[in-house]
């Protein structure tokens, strides 16, 4: 995890301390940004899907990859985006993930491999109108479909039963069914309220392929199965 810096929330005054998180470069070390502390963090008015990630290398094997851009979410309610000590990349265009045609999946190398491949998935379960979410999840990265809410958690660490229930309770007050996409796995705990609240859930190995791991996902088959 990089260096915490200090933020400023510019709609309440909250002061808070942000870090970074890591997620695994394909040589398996931790790639994290480097964040400008002496550039005020901003609002974030709309989601742009190109604007979401910046381009960081490895220090330990100099691989350049896509990773999301630093956010905070503020108790206020405003979603703050953290500078980076670098200008983000544009990586991907606008519009859905998935267009029509979209190939099987392949090595990821980073988090928007990741995220790319549950978005596959999901298209592949049918669902044809995949975005970014508007409402960042505590961890991860959320998608968003037609009656539909996906986690995508590309850090090698387990989801703890808090990201399955804050998921979860996101997709009830929208009216959305929810699936969590992990490649860290999860915590005994939560499998365990998964199972409870029926929440399907999915291991991302490491050539982009979602397994299911637990018994809601066992029932999920995709349309071209």
């Amino acid at each position: 995890m990089s260096e915490s810096v200090p933020v400023h929330c510019p709609s309440c005054g909250r002061e808070h301390r942000y870090a970074a998180p890591a997620y695994p470069c394909a040589c398996g070390a931790p790639v994290a940004p480097s964040l400008d502390a002496a550039a005020p963090a901003t609002p974030l008015a709309h989601r742009v899907w190109e604007d979401d990630w910046v381009t960081v290398r490895c220090a330990a094997c100099g691989r350049a990859g896509a990773w999301p851009y630093p956010e905070l979410g503020c108790p206020c309610g405003t979603v703050l985006r953290i500078p980076v000590a670098g200008p983000a990349a544009r990586t991907a265009s606008g519009g859905d993930l998935v267009p029509g045609g979209a190939a099987g999946p392949a090595p990821v190398r980073t988090a928007l491999d990741i995220v790319m491949a549950a978005a596959l998935y999901l298209h592949r379960l049918g669902h044809r109108d995949i975005r970014r979410a508007d409402r960042r999840p505590p961890s991860g990265i959320a998608l968003a479909a037609r009656g539909l809410l996906a986690q995508v958690d590309p850090s090698a660490r387990p989801a703890a039963l808090r990201d399955v229930e804050c998921l979860w309770l996101t997709a009830m007050t929208e009216s959305a069914a929810c699936l969590y996409f992990s490649l860290g796995g999860y915590t005994p705990a939560a499998r365990a309220r998964a199972d409870l609240l029926a929440v399907p859930l999915f291991v991302l190995d490491r050539t982009g392929t979602p397994r299911p791991a637990n018994a809601p996902a066992d029932t999920l088959r995709p349309t071209d199965a």
